[in-house]
């Protein structure tokens, strides 16, 4: 399956079905994926694409999707792993080590490419300390070209709370290069970076040079030289740009529509993308309540 199959199906099912069937048919699909067919996948929903609707339920499909391929990636690298339905102030995934003493909760991040301010809430990064509860570590999921370029508190916030800055990225190299957990293999150390990196980090490093470290570490794992991690950077940075220039291509396309619209049609479109009359609605009920309450109450 490609990415575009995928979201031909969530656009589908978002429509003709209701969400929680929508969400267990394609949990069900990607949890029957073989590791090959599956891989390709993991980088691409890093990114939201640009004609999913913000905020429609397409766009909340495809969110849970991003959850249940995060699963999947823990499932492929040997662990047990649920998407959890009921997403209030929680993680999104629980994860078990099969052969080793721990578990953990996990958390999957998209972002559009046309998003490119985020601050530190984005990352909520103080959210998976608390969310960790009783287990032993806590793993956010994002892609790794949207974490910070330099400096930022989120490095420092995830040191000091114990907070794993993984990537979709990352897990693609994991599984390209056939690593899984075994009674021998234990991947602790991986969703234990932050502790392991505080040891040796002083404060006033403690917001910068986080990735460069992280890879150092991914590269030691695998056993990989500098040149072959770059390589696999180098290809996800072209994937990237493909699918940008894709999404370049449905705005503009969107532009030269919109240049055809008769005067009707761009007020009409104007009045809904301000979603102008949700607003009188919402003001006209909140008034109309008043209207009727006691004046004491």
């Amino acid at each position: 399956m490609n990415f575009y199959e995928l979201k031909s199906i969530i656009k589908n099912l978002s429509i003709n079905t209701n969400f929680q069937n929508a969400s267990e048919k394609i949990q069900n699909i990607i949890f029957s994926l073989n590791k090959t067919d599956f891989i390709p996948l993991i980088t691409e929903i890093g990114s939201i694409p640009e004609d999913i609707a913000h905020d429609s339920t397409e766009e909340k499909l495809y969110t849970k999707v991003s959850d249940i391929i995060l699963a999947k990636c823990f499932i492929e690298l040997g662990l047990k792993a649920q998407v959890i339905k009921e997403r209030a102030n929680c993680a999104d995934v629980i994860v078990q080590s099969v052969y080793h003493n721990y578990s953990l909760v996990a958390d999957a991040k998209s972002f559009r490419l046309s998003r490119t301010a985020k601050n530190q809430k984005d990352f909520k990064v103080e959210s998976m300390v608390h969310w960790r509860c009783d287990n032993d570590y806590s793993v956010l999921c994002c892609p790794y070209f949207q974490y910070p370029k330099n400096s930022s508190q989120i490095y420092g916030s995830a040191i000091n709370g114990n907070v794993s800055l993984f990537s979709w990225e990352y897990f693609s190299i994991l599984l390209q290069e056939n690593i899984a957990e075994t009674p021998e293999i234990n991947l602790a150390d991986l969703w234990n970076f932050s502790k392991t990196l505080s040891a040796s980090t002083t404060v006033e490093q403690m917001n910068i040079r986080f990735l460069e470290k992280q890879n150092d570490c991914i590269k030691l794992l695998l056993k990989l030289t500098e040149n072959d991690f770059d390589k696999y950077l180098s290809s996800f940075k072209k994937n990237i740009v493909e699918r940008g220039e894709a999404e370049i291509h449905y705005w503009e396309q969107e532009i030269s529509n919109i240049k055809e619209y008769s005067r009707e049609q761009a007020i009409e479109m104007l009045i809904k993308s301000l979603k102008l009359n949700e607003k009188i609605n919402a003001i006209s009920n909140y008034i109309n309540q008043l209207r009727v309450q006691n004046v004491y109450r």
